[in-house]
């Protein structure tokens, strides 16, 4: 879950409904600079899906204590944290082995570049049991698919860049940078943006999101929450980015 500003209220996107900007940058990805994603329609699904393990604990998030609000998805417990991510390959296997396969790259990436500190061994110990797991689950997609190294590498590398940019878009964080691509505000325009350098094939990209907004926060309790996101308006974010 992501909450986003708006007004005295935020709009709780779902981790599902980042993916899906995720999947429209990868879409529009390419230009004589910048190669286009191969090969493309796995990719782009694995990008479209990379947040499948979250989708049904955004219908019904934990409460964050403090703000009443939901949990958003750095404000997990471990525990559950790992078990999203360690169903996601999963849930993808049934559409394409290659979009698991990245599905699985993308959760392992996130605990190689961001390990948890913890003191507790078995903790300790889950994220481990996690990572081999997903290693020896990606070694049998890689074989059955005939991926190699480089191109896996290239394509989590392009996936890790969707998310961080659709993360500070979902979020209205700019400006913002992620891997080289810095993201700014274009003037004005309040959902316009920036991308430098320009990596995609169109001049200017309209992109979509969802959200529920929630506007009677704090809430006292899971069962208040729950109910305020079932009669919450859903609402489209229209944001356009534009080349630096």
């Amino acid at each position: 879950m992501i909450l986003r500003p708006d007004g005295d209220a935020v709009l709780a996107i779902g981790q599902a409904s980042h993916a899906w900007l995720s999947g429209q940058l990868a879409r529009a990805w390419g230009n004589d600079r910048f190669p286009v994603p191969t090969p493309f329609e796995e990719v782009c699904l694995g990008a479209l899906q990379h947040d499948i393990g979250m989708a049904e604990w955004d219908l019904r998030p934990a409460r964050h204590p403090r703000s009443g609000l939901p949990r958003q998805f750095f404000e997990l417990d471990r525990r559950t944290h790992l078990a999203l991510w360690a169903a996601a390959p999963t849930r993808v296997l049934s559409q394409s082995r290659y979009a698991a396969l990245l599905v699985s790259l993308h959760g392992t990436g996130l605990y190689e570049r961001f390990p948890p500190k913890t003191d507790d061994p078995e903790i300790a110990r889950a994220v481990a049991g996690y990572l081999e797991g997903q290693r020896a689950l990606q070694a049998q997609l890689a074989a059955e698919v005939g991926a190699t190294e480089e191109e896996l590498a290239r394509n989590q590398a392009l996936l890790a860049i969707w998310d961080g940019l659709s993360l500070a878009l979902c979020r209205d964080q700019a400006p913002h940078t992620v891997d080289g691509f810095a993201l700014d505000r274009a003037g004005d325009h309040h959902d316009a943006f920036t991308l430098d350098p320009w990596p995609l094939a169109v001049d200017r990209l309209a992109l979509r999101v969802e959200g529920r907004r929630l506007a009677g926060a704090p809430y006292p309790d899971e069962p208040a929450l729950h109910a305020a996101l079932d009669r919450a308006p859903v609402l489209t974010v229209g944001l356009v980015l534009r080349p630096g």
